[in-house]
């Protein structure tokens, strides 16, 4: 079993930047790669970005590409997302995932483990 907890999300104003992160606890020592994905009302969840856990590529949606930034710290288990010129359309509640083992970066299903969620709320 692996534990995830998010933390950092909030209100921010349109154009402003947050930090997410995402600490993971218990069976870590077979992480394939961790992403990030959110929903927001009315909406499917949706895939926002991947690291790979041995390698560190990283991947991401085309809708954020240039403004966020994945990142992992192997020491401290934790994956970070970095969120800058942030949009009113980026609200939404963003999860974390684990995934033990290969497939595609970017399907919701082949993730093992997910966090509670955390609100990051765009004003404009």
């Amino acid at each position: 079993q692996v534990q995830l907890v998010e933390s950092g999300g909030g209100l921010v104003q349109a154009g402003g930047s947050l930090r997410l992160s995402c600490a993971a606890s218990g069976r870590t020592v077979s992480t394939y790669a961790m992403g990030w994905f959110r929903q927001a009302p009315g909406k499917e969840r949706e895939f926002v970005a991947a690291i790979s856990w041995i390698t560190g590529s990283r991947y991401s949606a085309d809708s954020v590409k240039g403004r966020f930034t994945v990142s992992r710290d192997i020491a401290e288990n934790t994956v970070n997302l970095q969120m800058n010129s942030l949009k009113p359309e980026d609200t939404a509640v963003y999860y974390c995932a684990s995934k033990y083992c290969c497939g595609t970066y970017y399907r919701s299903y082949e993730y093992d483990y997910w966090g509670q969620g955390t609100q990051v709320t765009v004003s404009s």
